[in-house]
């Protein structure tokens, strides 16, 4: 004999909320985190040029945090569908001896 659950209203999507609350916590951590590196760095160092550093560092990482999504979608287009893909860029290099200065013997 089969037997099946099934919640009521909100008790059923509790679940789901519990995942979506850690998701945002997650989001807002990664940035509390990596504001805090940037000023351990800049308080470790007493240094501008660390802080900028650092400050171009976390604007990096939120970058590649923020567009996640777009990234993964390309990188499974490209494995799913390597014909549709770009050729490799070609450069043919063809290696030239320059010629001797006048007066030099070889």
């Amino acid at each position: 004999m089969s037997r099946s659950l099934v919640l009521a209203g909100k008790l059923d999507a509790l679940g789901d909320s519990w995942l979506g609350t850690l998701e945002d916590w997650g989001d807002k951590g990664l940035k509390v985190a990596l504001i805090a590196i940037v000023v351990i760095t800049v308080v470790r160092k007493v240094s501008l040029k660390a802080g900028i550093g650092a400050l171009i560092g976390l604007v990096l990482a939120l970058g590649i945090y923020n567009s996640r999504d777009s990234l993964a979608n390309i990188f499974e287009d490209e494995v799913n569908n390597p014909a549709n893909s770009q050729p490799a860029a070609v450069v043919v290099i063809t290696e030239q001896t320059p010629a001797p200065a006048p007066g030099v013997v070889l």
